[in-house]
């Protein structure tokens, strides 16, 4: 149905910051790329603000808003199990925030012949662990922390026993099986380094905020990860 497959063309230029070029689109949506540059011009006709052209390839201008009308099955799956896993490992506010977000997209599916999110089969569960409460209130303030690049003071206790102070820059946080982390760049040590937050002692904002200088960014950290 062509009107599905222009919604799907926008929902591929959503966000991105490289033009995408009708070849890739075509072989994504099963059509030939002739389809792809009618339906592009199409949607300029009625006003989509896209960008670029044959041969290069096509953006949105930036600051244009799509609402996101429609998933197909695999994202709709992967968007419930996502807020789900939120929900059973974030601190209460960002779990909050899963069930929010669970509930505008059964908004957004509401009339859909397929199944409401609700009903889909998946499940996460909660690690209770006796020091579950401080690290979700680590994680709440290590995120806030990230979000406006404030430096904290946190007391460790690392994995030789060993209890240190640090002042740190919060630069990103991981999810493991059992386990969240913290890439921050520690002042002491004038380097990158990583915690386990469930060995914090204690995390405190100090009033700082830091600019993020090149070297020092959770970007360069991950370029020193093997790929």
């Amino acid at each position: 149905m062509r009107v599905v497959r222009l919604f799907q063309i926008l929902d591929r230029l959503r966000g991105l910051r490289l033009p995408k070029n009708a070849e890739v689109m075509a072989a994504e949506l099963g059509v030939s790329v002739r389809t792809i540059y009618r339906d592009v011009a199409t949607l300029q006709s009625l006003g989509a603000p896209i960008e670029g052209q044959a041969g290069v390839g096509y953006v949105l201008r930036k600051g244009f808003f799509l609402p996101p009308l429609m998933f197909d099955e695999d994202e709709m799956e992967a968007l419930v199990l996502g807020t789900r896993m939120v929900a059973a490992r974030a601190d209460p506010d960002l779990a909050q925030a899963g069930q929010r977000a669970a509930a505008k997209i059964t908004q957004v599916l509401r009339g859909d012949t397929r199944r409401m999110p609700d009903e889909l089969p998946f499940k996460a569960v909660k690690r209770r662990t006796e020091t579950a409460e401080d690290e979700a209130g680590f994680l709440r303030l290590l995120r806030h922390a990230i979000r406006y690049r404030r430096v904290v003071k946190a007391v460790y206790w690392d994995l030789q026993n060993r209890i240190s102070e640090r002042r740190l820059r919060p630069l990103g946080l991981t999810a493991f099986d059992l386990v969240w982390m913290l890439t921050a760049w520690c002042e002491e040590r004038q380097d990158f380094r990583n915690f386990r937050l469930e060995r914090f002692r204690s995390v405190t904002e100090t009033g700082d905020r830091f600019a993020p200088e090149p070297g020092k960014r959770f970007e360069d950290f991950l370029k020193l990860i093997p790929s």
